[in-house]
This record gives C-alpha cells, structure tokens and sequence, in this order.
C-alpha cells in the first residue's frame, strides 16, 4: 500500500521558475491607474503545472484570494506583500521571492499620482512571453485582459513605498 504525505513541503522560489512583471496604465474614469501583472513562464523544473502550483501556495499562504476579491494592502499592514517604487523600478515583494520590472514613464507618473498599483498576480503561466523580449501589445493585453488570467490571479491594490532616507 502507497500512502502519499499530506505534509505541505517548505515553499521553494525555484518551484516558481522564472517570474515576470510587467507595468502599464490604462484611462479610468478618474485618471490613468497603474498595472502590474505578475505571471509564470512555466519553465519550472516540475513543468507548467509546478509553477502554476507553485504560485497558487506562493499567493494563498500570503493571504491573497486567487480568483476575485480585491484586496487592499493599505487597510491590511500585515499583508506580507509590498511594491517599492524606486530610481525608475517597481519592485514586487513576497516572502521567499521577489520580482522587478522597469515601468514606463506613464506609469511612473500615475503611480506618483494615485500613491499606488493595481497588481494582478495570476497563476496562470504565459510561456510565450521571454524576459528581456519585447512584448507584441496585442499579445499582452490578450494574455493580461483574458478570462482565464484574471479568474487565476490575485488582485491587490499595493501602496507605492519609496527608500527612506
């Protein structure tokens, strides 16, 4: 007989593969609202699904909701998620991993505007993206705008923080 152990295994940032943000903003009825979108490539050593799980524990055991609710960062300090913001970089950390991107002038902007981000954070791996790699807009914002992105994300709006000093 084969019993399998429901002991859950210490998380593992390289379960995740590699890890890709990307910023833009987008017209809201009150100004321009900054985005990040967080996805896998699905290069895991385990595969697609590994990284797909990966995230899923990654997001769930940091107390954010996959599939709808949005959570607000500033009302709960103790979330363990933050966005710094800092010398042309968004910085996006968890524990056990972070990720960094370069956003455009425009999102700079709106994100100094508005004080934060609106990150969605999927699950879903986008294997057809490669960091460092221009990215075909009409490509992203079918992967970022598509259905099963945003019913396997995270949504969280994250205060900007900057160094102090």
């Amino acid at each position: 007989m084969t019993s399998t152990s429901s002991e859950t295994r210490p998380f593992n940032a390289a379960d995740l593969g590699t890890l890709v943000v990307m910023a833009w903003s987008g017209e809201a009825p009150d100004g321009d609202m900054p985005y990040l979108l967080a996805y896998p490539l699905g290069d895991a050593p385990d595969g697609p699904e590994a990284a797909t799980a990966a995230v899923t524990e990654l997001l769930t055991s940091s107390g954010l909701p996959i599939g709808g609710e949005l959570v607000d960062a500033a009302a709960r300090p103790s979330l363990p998620v933050s966005m710094l913001v800092e010398a042309g970089q968004a910085v996006v950390t968890l524990p056990g991993c972070n990720a960094q991107c370069t956003p455009p002038p425009e999102w700079l902007a709106a994100v100094g505007e508005r004080g934060y981000a609106y990150l969605v954070f999927t699950t879903r791996p986008w294997p057809d993206a490669e960091p460092g790699k221009p990215v075909d807009p009409e490509e992203f914002a079918a992967f970022a705008g598509a259905e099963e992105t945003l019913t396997a994300a995270a949504h969280v709006v994250l205060p900007a923080r900057k160094l102090r000093g």
